[in-house]
């Protein structure tokens, strides 16, 4: 008897060993069991969705774009000191002022822009053609142009230039684009004087705002190499469509570190429009200057957080003095909608038609307000925001 139980132990245990192979290896096999495609079977696995594939070349991205970027040459004469000038700032601003202590020579860069429009509207920084004395255009095909400056907005770094040639390639532009992270993104421009290259990466970041470079900031992020010269040159998507401006990158040696930034395309165009329309940027103001709100103000103003906004001075005269606004009013709503920071403050005010009505909600000694501002037009610049 023990040894009959012994043998139908063995048979038992060897049949399932074989089931379990069978299970593994062939399931197809037992009754019911689906096929598993896969190198066992002699089938090729099958993905479990479809392949994301690159191009193999951008070549008919750029050959659409590359005609519409320029390289800008600008000239202008400096001051130069005969000796040098000393640590003091007040005493170098005297010594330059003293006739035969400089000399005055001529000083040349380089940059990139963007024909945005075939009657030969460009775009590019401000930083590429600020101060100039003269400013030359050539294009991709040879030409060459005097460039005649129509309006700049230091405080976004953008310019405006007209040149007066036949047959101008305007750059093909999405107005209602979308950027995501990691769309593949091609930089153009003319990097170091060396003609114009075309550079590949993706778009890293977008939003990038709090960078100290300009006042109004909302950059795109990208590993495309950027470097000097490239500035005011395209950034383009995989169809040949200006995706934005080239603008800065960050680096600690003046080259490319794969920190790239630019101008959304968008962006640029109503800065465009603003300036062929009006000669400048017209954007909305109260005359007020917000600042961000530490956990440390947070505590002496007895806040639960840091969302909105402290006024730190209102200017005497403007439209939120008008409309009783004062130095410590924390502002906490405008036009209904949460103010999350100063600089968020400032975008929204920004698109504010003039003498348009702005409704803000604030705190002011722990008591809550709703006071209507009358918005007005922001002053212009009167130099570089960077």
């Amino acid at each position: 008897m023990k040894r009959l139980w012994l043998i139908f132990a063995q048979t038992v245990t060897i049949c399932l060993g074989i089931l379990f192979l069978v299970a593994t290896l062939r399931p197809q096999w037992l009754p019911g069991g689906a096929p598993m495609p896969g190198v066992l079977d002699g089938a090729p696995a099958a993905p479990l969705a479809g392949p994301v594939t690159a191009p193999a070349s951008y070549a008919a991205a750029v050959a659409r774009a590359a005609p519409s970027v320029v390289n800008i040459y600008t000239s202008k004469h400096v001051d130069v000191p005969l000796v040098p000038l000393p640590a003091d700032p007040r005493l170098e601003q005297f010594l330059r002022g003293l006739p035969g202590f400089t000399r005055r020579e001529a000083s040349t860069s380089l940059g990139s822009g963007v024909i945005a429009r075939a009657d030969g509207a460009i775009l590019t920084n401000y930083h590429v053609i600020e101060a100039a004395d003269a400013i030359e255009v050539r294009l991709r095909d040879g030409r060459r142009a005097p460039a005649k400056l129509i309006g700049a907005d230091p405080e976004s770094d953008l310019a405006v230039l007209k040149i007066d040639l036949p047959d101008l390639p305007a750059i093909a532009f999405d107005p209602n684009p979308s950027v995501q992270v990691g769309d593949v993104v091609l930089a153009i421009g003319n990097p170091f004087g060396v003609g114009q290259t075309t550079t590949q990466g993706i778009v890293s970041a977008v939003g990038r705002n709090r960078l100290g470079l300009n006042t109004y900031e909302d950059f795109i992020q990208t590993d495309a190499a950027i470097n000097p010269g490239n500035s005011g040159g395209a950034l383009i998507d995989t169809r040949g469509e200006l995706v934005g401006i080239n603008t800065a990158i960050y680096s600690e040696t003046g080259g490319s570190l794969g920190i790239g930034f630019a101008i959304p395309a968008a962006s640029a165009h109503r800065i465009l429009d603003e300036i062929l329309a009006h000669g400048r940027v017209r954007r909305g103001w109260l005359g007020l200057e917000p600042q961000d709100i530490t956990p440390d103000l947070a505590q002496a103003f007895h806040l639960k957080d840091t969302r909105g906004a402290i006024v730190a001075r209102v200017l005497p005269g403007g439209p939120a003095a008008r409309a009783g606004i004062r130095v410590g009013d924390v502002l906490r709503q405008l036009n209904d909608q949460p103010v999350e920071d100063a600089y968020d403050l400032l975008n929204r005010l920004a698109p504010l038609p003039a003498d348009s009505t702005a409704r803000l909600a604030l705190l002011r000694q722990g008591r809550t307000l709703t006071l209507d501002v009358k918005v007005g037009i922001r002053p212009a610049a009167r130099g570089p925001a960077r």
